[in-house]
């Protein structure tokens, strides 16, 4: 039925997709390190000044972390940052409710909070904020709130103090929960060396906690895994999770066939897996032909296995259908798997399947891509890409498609500490096609966003809106002023 819909409304982004390589608009900044940094390098995207240009702030390994500013017209700054080195991601969220955007920075080392004044200023306030950084190698974040406030989730990697490791020395995870006076921390054991974890409803609707695991470390004991914080524990096959196992790397989370739930998107060395989400709550493998497997790259004469980093989705010519951007790159030298691996963009089809656009937009670079970030940088409501790369330059691609369709950007504020609407689901309903996101902090590699939820419209210049905001009470809205972002309170 989907697929039939989307046949009947108009072909709007007729041309191809095609970005512009403005990389030298950038400060110069990669993600550098050894070992304990083949995995990590991060971006975090974020308007922290107001102005409604995104801004970035990149994770730097050995290298210091650098916040940019967006200047406007695709020119970015640098600007004052608490030196800090052995970061391996950033996400932003507001975990104080004052209503200006913070930062959490995943480190090899103690993490760190960094507050922000709403005029991109940030300083280092763990204690202050209660919150313990503990001493591992973190690479994966994610948050929701409970009405008593934040809880966030840390996914640590190897643990460095255990003798017998690497191997089968995967460290546990973290839960951090907000008390009133600080964060009370619950070890999630046993870990598998997590490399994302997300908040977000799973195919029966609840909010739950997926963590994706690589197999390399945990070698044959562990799985992905999905905690529910309500019973406090793991789910497992009595619950109808099933156990899967791979060099998980990233998570990526849309409904992509227009039933209101979400798929998942799961990156790995080897293939990129999608799971489908049914009616009856649970997940089934995409069939092959859907396009998303992008198991091996699709340009040069490298036949061995891609591995996959950061996965996102969005719609990057506003025709009403997400598409996927996968960053790709060897973890270092690994023999068994491509050395020149370019990064994927698969399109959305009519039909609902996915094509390979990378080379023909301009994006299908070979470095040793890890986090990236799709966002409209420059306000033209056309979504940029921005992507990091292992011991090798960033790169920042302006969207220049003609032809694309109308689109719409839908923030959401509401009162108390939740202040960004964190865990609220909008339905969009334009043209005949309903799409559906929820507000989530986590998931990708290393780095998020926090920013207005992007719908492309297609020909559509109305729109319905409904709202299921985190406390339950849902709200209605209609618009027919496109083009724009609006924002939505309770």
């Amino acid at each position: 039925m989907r697929a039939l819909a989307f046949c009947l409304i108009a072909q709007t982004a007729s041309a191809g997709v095609l970005f512009e390589d403005v990389s030298a608009n950038l400060p110069a900044h990669s993600y550098t390190g050894g070992w304990e940094h083949f995995v990590g390098g991060g971006v975090a995207v974020f308007d922290c000044n107001g102005d409604s240009l995104p801004d970035i702030f990149a994770a730097g390994g050995d290298s210091p972390a650098t916040l940019m500013i967006n200047r406007g017209e695709m020119q970015f700054d640098s600007a004052v940052l608490p030196n800090m080195t052995s970061a391996t991601g950033a996400y932003p969220l507001d975990v104080d409710g004052d209503g200006h955007l913070d930062v959490m920075v995943l480190r090899v080392g103690e993490n760190q909070l960094l507050r922000g004044d709403g005029a991109c200023g940030f300083t280092a306030e763990n204690d202050a904020l209660g919150f313990d950084g503990g001493e591992a190698w973190s690479t994966a974040f994610s948050a929701t709130w409970e009405p008593a406030g934040p809880v966030l989730a840390i996914g640590n990697y190897v643990d460095r103090e255990d003798p017998e490791g690497p191997f089968e020395a995967c460290d546990d995870n973290t839960l951090h929960r907000w008390t009133g006076a600080g964060f009370a921390v619950t070890r999630l054991s046993p870990g598998y060396c997590a490399l994302s974890v997300l908040f977000a409803r799973d195919a029966s609707g609840q909010k739950r906690l997926r963590i994706s695991n690589d197999r390399h470390y945990y070698v044959h004991a562990g799985s992905e895994q999905l905690y529910d914080l309500g019973l406090a524990r793991f789910l497992g096959p009595d619950d109808g999770w099933e156990t899967i196992r791979l060099w998980g790397m990233g998570i990526a989370s849309r409904d992509i066939t227009g039933d209101g739930r979400a798929e998942v998107m799961l990156t790995s060395m080897g293939d990129q897996l999608m799971q489908i989400a049914g009616e009856d709550g649970h997940y089934t493998r995409a069939p092959y032909g859907l396009g998303t497997y992008a198991q091996r790259p699709h340009l040069g004469d490298d036949g061995r296995p891609s591995t996959g980093w950061h996965a996102e989705f969005a719609d990057v010519n506003n025709d009403a259908r997400p598409d996927l951007f996968i960053a790709k790159g060897n973890v270092d030298q690994m023999p068994g798997l491509a050395m020149e691996d370019p990064n994927t963009l698969l399109i959305q089809q009519a039909d609902g399947t996915f094509t390979e656009r990378s080379v023909e937009a301009g994006v299908a670079t070979l470095d040793r891509s890890r986090g990236a970030a799709l966002a409209d940088l420059d306000g033209d409501g056309r979504l940029d890409l921005v992507v990091m790369n292992r011991r090798a330059p960033m790169e920042l691609y302006r969207n220049v498609t003609e032809g694309t369709g109308h689109w719409l950007a839908v923030d959401l504020r509401m009162p108390g500490a939740n202040t960004r609407a964190i865990g609220a689901l909008v339905e969009l309903s334009a043209g005949g096609i309903t799409q559906t996101q929820e507000v989530t902090v986590g998931g990708g590699h290393a780095g998020g966003q926090a920013g207005p939820l992007h719908f492309g419209l297609a020909d559509a210049d109305t729109a319905q809106l409904r709202i299921t905001w985190p406390d339950g009470v849902v709200t209605e809205h209609k618009t027919d002023q496109t083009d724009r972002i609006i924002t939505l309170t309770p």
